[in-house]
């Protein structure tokens, strides 16, 4: 089935996998960055810093997204924003992405379409494109997103380089997701702005190169949560972490959620991951950069501690588990 048939077309099997590419790629505009986009074998993108940084994530249907709390549209949305948040943390910025889909014979191609907007959405937004990708059969709704980025002459800021004397801060709302999930997890569809954070997160994509620019040590985005994410920069720095209560933001929204949902907003706060902030480590000798928050220390030892003890539950996500 050609792409002239595509409007007629209703699931992903009538419309053949020549046909959706061209339905989801067509009229789309792509930055000067991208230099060939969709339609040959591979893409094409400029790498002005001579260095590319490049992270993949995947995303599983009722593993990452529910078609049932989410739409379409915003697990697309979702999908670039957790790729994009790791190319920020990195300190640099993105410049193109490409996108894997699998999926079943019976999906309708709605379900395509919504993804591809706000798939195209999210990316736009941030200034970079889909430059290519592929689509195959899978038994569940599967997206894999490779996303690229430019140092523009800078280091990466990597997880091993925390000091001992430097201060710990944070760009990005942390815990919204979290109770996001909680409040979907128990039937409901409000808060709505807390459970849109759930459904799509809000990376501060500028606060990774303005970390790296002011000169951050280390940097991670707070995927799993607050307490696992500083983990990796502990045991990778050789470093302890302790974090302090008393400079954690924690909106009034989330407790009155909390309260509500008989839930601690505090927990959600240090454990919850998919907001995508970033956490970095900054030298105590400079001012920390405008979207920046000091919420702790970095100290000799090892570990992440809450003020100065070892936080008894588990401090985020894991797979498998």
């Amino acid at each position: 089935m050609g792409p002239d048939s595509s409007e007629d077309a209703q699931t992903v099997s009538q419309l053949g996998e020549f046909g959706l590419i061209h339905r989801v790629t067509s009229d789309r505009t792509q930055p000067s960055g991208t230099l060939l986009g969709p339609g040959d074998d591979a893409a094409v993108l400029a790498a002005p810093d001579g260095r590319v940084v490049t992270t993949t994530d995947l995303l599983v249907q009722n593993v990452h997204f529910r078609l049932d709390w989410s739409t379409p549209h915003q697990a697309g949305r979702k999908a670039i924003a957790v790729n994009l948040s790791d190319i920020a943390a990195m300190g640099a910025v993105p410049t193109g992405l490409l996108v894997g889909l699998g999926c079943p014979p019976d999906l309708p191609t709605t379900v395509v379409d919504e993804l591809a907007a706000g798939m195209w959405e999210e990316a736009h937004g941030a200034g970079v494109g889909i430059a290519g990708g592929d689509m195959v059969t899978a038994t569940a709704l599967t997206i894999s997103v490779t996303a690229f980025g430019d140092l523009q002459g800078r280091s990466p800021v990597t997880r091993s380089g925390a000091r001992p004397g430097d201060v710990v801060a944070v760009a990005g709302r942390l815990g919204w997701a979290a109770a996001g999930w909680a409040v979907l997890g128990r039937g409901f569809r409000s808060p709505v702005a807390v459970v849109g954070a759930h459904r799509v997160p809000e990376p501060p994509y500028a606060a990774g190169p303005q970390a790296a620019a002011a000169g951050a040590t280390s940097m991670v985005d707070v995927s799993d949560g607050l307490l696992a994410d500083l983990g990796h920069i502990a045991e990778s720095s050789g470093v302890a972490i302790d974090l302090r209560t008393d400079l954690l933001e924690i909106p009034q929204r989330l407790v009155e959620v909390a309260s509500a949902l008989g839930k601690d907003a505090r927990h959600w706060v240090l454990t919850g991951g998919e907001d995508q902030a970033l956490v970095a480590t900054f030298s105590a000798d400079q001012p920390l950069p405008e979207e920046w928050m000091a919420i702790g220390s970095v100290t000799e030892g090892h570990g992440v501690t809450v003020d100065g003890a070892e936080y008894e539950e588990d401090p985020g996500w894991q797979h498998w588990r």
